[in-house]
């Protein structure tokens, strides 16, 4: 500024020099001061309304920012000013915040989500077939399971993370019925779990989508295409011939087993009247604390006095109370923790996606089950699994096409 005036030619201790060096000065400052106390500008880059960028939670001063058009009343050149802008330290482009490793790069953290999903689930069922070992009492176990999960969400929400979601008398009212089926599919899958092999077990449950269909069809009402019916087939058979020759068979098994699939097809059907705009980390804690409260009651006719006699005696005697209080609570939060992961994958991913995950998961739980616990299947059996498992991964596949096109087709 000062070499511009200097250069004019005129004496700048004359009168009408004062004049021209003290104008610009006062017209500055008052442009500077309108522009700072005009929050209602709608050119100030540092709007968040307007996509601008925050630091630690405050919008940055309009002052410090350059601004495409000059200011009212300044009579000084842009150049001058671009000297006071500083340099955007978070943004990879003008008004774009920058860009994280995790958000550039976000099959990563699916990547991450499914391998903990696999396994923490394989690790929930070899460490609680192996409790059955020597505690078989599944209605405590899943009291237990659904306990350590409660507690686990009650010091989250404590430490706010993640901060809880309000929860009123017509929601309390849709999940009841949500989570008295989650209590219900979940006990059954434990007694099912504690009678037979770990392996029998998931090959009966991969009857789960036949019920499914069944419901939607002749309760829901909801027409299944003669495709899906025809992918279920295998399912049938599969599960059909890996029963026949199961070497572990027992009817308490397989009929726990299946009151379970039952029991998950009736959840997926209240759920889907349950919608709420409540995110899946909180709806599944509630779910949780609720059936928490529907499995007490069945644990302690069922098996209280057994326990108090001798259930957890025996049990200390046989691997001590330290192991045996630590298999409980990690066998709790490996419960809690699967679950939570495998609907937080659920968000990030397409349903197929999904589908054919959950389809391979039970691939793993079945082989890594027969790896350690060395269970003897007949070839029977083990051709049945494989048919089940092929079946439920066409219908999976199908279903996740035909959800796709309707979405697409409502876009449209």
């Amino acid at each position: 500024m000062e070499s511009r005036i200097l250069s004019s030619g005129t004496n700048p201790f004359s009168s009408t020099g004062l004049i021209k060096l003290r104008k610009p000065i006062r017209q500055t400052i008052t442009s500077s001061i309108i522009s700072t106390k005009s929050p209602l500008s709608s050119s100030s880059i540092g709007d968040v309304s307007g996509g601008g960028n925050l630091i630690w939670g405050r919008q940055l001063r309009s002052t410090y920012l350059l601004l495409d058009k000059p200011q009212p009343f300044s009579s000084a050149p842009s150049s001058k000013r671009e000297l006071a802008k500083p340099v955007c330290a978070t943004s990879d482009s003008a008004g774009g915040a920058k860009v994280g490793f995790l958000e550039k790069y976000p099959f990563l953290v699916t990547g991450f989500l499914f391998f903990m999903w696999y396994f923490l689930n394989v690790i929930f069922n070899i460490l609680n077939k192996k409790i059955y070992n020597y505690f078989p009492y599944p209605y405590f176990v899943s009291v237990v399971h659904l306990g350590v999960g409660a507690i686990y969400c009650l010091i989250s929400w404590a430490v706010g993370l993640p901060k809880r979601a309000p929860m009123d008398g017509n929601q309390l009212k849709l999940l009841i019925p949500v989570a008295a089926c989650h209590a219900l599919g979940h006990v059954t899958s434990n007694v099912s779990f504690a009678a037979v092999a770990v392996s029998f077990t998931h090959t009966i449950k991969a009857l789960e989508p036949f019920f499914n269909a069944s419901a939607s069809q002749f309760i829901l009402g909801q027409p299944i295409p003669i495709t899906l019916w025809l992918s279920l087939a295998p399912v049938v058979l599969g599960v059909s011939m890996a029963s026949l020759t199961e070497l572990s068979f027992n009817w308490l098994g397989f009929i726990s087993a299946m009151i379970s699939n039952i029991s998950f097809t009736y959840r997926s059907i209240y759920s889907k009247k349950a919608m709420t705009d409540m995110d899946s980390t909180n709806l599944y804690a509630y779910i949780t604390i609720i059936a928490l409260f529907f499995c007490i009651p069945p644990a302690i006719l069922i098996e209280g006095p057994v326990l108090l006699k001798s259930g957890f005696t025996d049990a200390i005697a046989k691997v001590g109370m330290v192991k045996f209080v630590s298999d409980l609570f990690w066998v709790g939060m490996f419960y809690h923790l699967y679950n939570q992961l495998a609907t937080n994958t659920l968000e990030r991913v397409a349903p197929l996606t999904h589908a054919v995950g959950n389809v391979l998961k039970r691939v793993f739980v079945i082989g890594f089950s027969i790896v350690i616990f060395g269970n003897k299947i007949s070839t029977q059996t083990g051709i049945g699994t494989g048919i089940a498992i092929a079946g439920v991964a066409l219908y999976s596949y199908i279903k996740a096409k035909i959800e796709e096109e309707k979405r697409q087709a409502k876009a449209a």
